[in-house]
């Protein structure tokens, strides 16, 4: 099967790029683009940075049909996109941020029908409100994104299905990878350099890392089993998040309780896990000794330029009912990420 991968200079990319080869090269055929002339992102010595690349601008629609005209590949996961959602909001910005999330997605699906290949396009939590606390379901219709971001990919969303019949829309949240910036790296650069964080607690989710992430892909695209669907990392029991038999939070809890007791977290949850982790590997500047962090809500924290989600609870229940493997449990993700990156 011959995949073309967009975006393989970005986290999800370059772990696509990688799965595909691991599965062995007769069994797939990985070919990279990204915007720049050649490879731009990790130099980590993994098969991506060896593995074919083309450079393409999928803002450009005639350049875009004629690379997928070319290559002629079976599926092409689209894992583009623009992703700085404060940076979205500046209005010199809004355009560019369509231009790639909206028409840029198009200008792949476009190509893609006429070839009668699949897609998967990826997409985010962000196409919803961010309202209630039931996580939302895959094929739930009542869009009402928050942000120019999130309006965007849902315009991708859009875009992709009213296009084509083979898709795969896969939306994720809290996204870490290797390459590139994600909230783990931010969080230990600042607990390197502060001895007190304030976290927010009131938006709850789950976190995605995309090595798990980018395994799943690759066993969707093998098949035909089309859809929307919401992939992140496992929840952990609520008896285990910090809840009591109650559902209420227990000794030294947090505010993520809502009598639901479902072990999804809050960033607050998030990042004390990963501190907790850092301290546990031998880095003192990360345990409670040194570094104190206090949950806070969104109105205590503070506005950014982009409204926030807080509800991301996305239900992947489908993912099993379709027959695929679910991702694992966050907090393995983590570790097993930590040891990744050196840390």
């Amino acid at each position: 099967m011959k995949v073309l991968v967009t975006g393989v200079a970005g986290q999800l990319g370059h772990d696509v790029m990688n799965e595909l080869a691991a599965r062995g090269a007769g069994a797939f055929e990985g070919i990279g683009t990204d915007l720049m002339p050649a490879y731009s992102g990790v130099q980590d010595g993994s098969a991506v940075t060896q593995m074919p690349y083309l450079s393409l601008d999928i803002t450009d629609a005639a350049a875009v049909a004629d690379a997928i005209g070319s290559i002629k590949p079976d599926v092409v996961v689209h894992c583009a996109a623009w992703t700085a959602v404060d940076a979205a909001e500046d209005e010199d910005k809004r355009e560019k941020v369509r231009a790639v999330n909206a028409a840029g997605t198009l200008n792949i699906a476009r190509a893609v029908k006429e070839i009668d290949a699949k897609m998967v396009y990826i997409s985010t939590d962000y196409v919803f409100d961010g309202q209630g606390d039931v996580p939302w379901e895959p094929d739930f219709k009542g869009y009402a994104p928050l942000n120019v971001y999130g309006q965007t990919k849902l315009e991708g969303e859009l875009a992709v299905a009213d296009t084509l019949e083979k898709f795969f829309i896969v939306r994720i949240a809290w996204v870490f990878g290797l390459s590139g910036k994600n909230y783990i790296k931010t969080m230990l650069d600042l607990g390197k350099s502060h001895d007190a964080l304030r976290i927010v607690c009131d938006q709850i989710g789950t976190p995605t890392y995309t090595l798990d992430l980018a395994r799943l892909l690759v066993d969707m695209i093998g098949t035909e089993r089309y859809g929307y669907y919401h992939a992140t990392n496992a929840e952990i029991p609520a008896s285990e998040a910090g809840f009591d038999e109650s559902g209420a939070p227990a000794a030294g809890g947090t505010c993520t309780a809502d009598g639901t007791r479902t072990g999804y977290i809050s960033w607050y949850d998030f990042s004390r896990e990963i501190f907790r982790q850092a301290a546990a590997l031998g880095h003192e500047e990360y345990d409670p000794a040194h570094l104190s962090v206090t949950p806070v809500t969104t109105a205590e924290y503070g506005l950014s330029k982009a409204r926030r989600p807080f509800n991301s609870r996305l239900d992947k229940s489908k993912l099993a009912e379709a027959g695929f493997e679910g991702l694992p449990d966050w907090r393995d993700a983590v570790a097993r990420y930590l040891k990744a990156i050196g840390l």
